[in-house]
């Protein structure tokens, strides 16, 4: 009975998105190769971090009123919808806002990165590549 109640708890504990569709936690290079995010399970959520960024991508993200680029929360609280889609809220920062969002893994070293100014009119969608480390220079 013990045993049972360990696996039912273990169960539990796993978030909704991992008995779906694995979710696309790693390395992440911009289509510009200027931003790199990592990405990873936030609570039961799903969340990205910059962890390097060009010298004009910091710039960019200064005269958007974002000071320190790096570090920054980029993608945030992406929650499985159960269909191989996160929705969440992505962060631009070279305007200083943030945008209702959807990604999806296209492959497994694709990561479609939707964000969208009202419902699902005036979207945009980006083209993120897997990477195994963080650049340097």
């Amino acid at each position: 009975m013990r045993r049972w109640l360990a696996i039912v708890m273990a169960a539990l504990a796993v978030p909704a998105w991992a008995a779906e569709v694995p979710p696309p936690a790693g390395l992440w290079i911009s289509p510009h190769h200027d931003v790199a995010v990592r990405t990873a399970p936030c609570g039961n959520h799903l969340c990205g971090w910059v962890v390097w960024a060009s010298a004009t991508a910091q710039a960019d993200a200064r005269a958007g009123g974002t000071d320190r680029l790096i570090g920054t929360e980029l993608l945030e609280d992406y929650a499985a919808d159960g269909r191989g889609t996160w929705s969440g809220t992505v962060f631009v920062p070279d305007m200083g806002r943030h945008f209702s969002s959807r990604i999806e893994l296209a492959s497994a070293d694709r990561l479609q990165i939707r964000g969208c100014l009202l419902g699902e009119m005036l979207c945009r969608t980006q083209l993120w590549t897997r990477i195994d480390a963080v650049p340097h220079g």
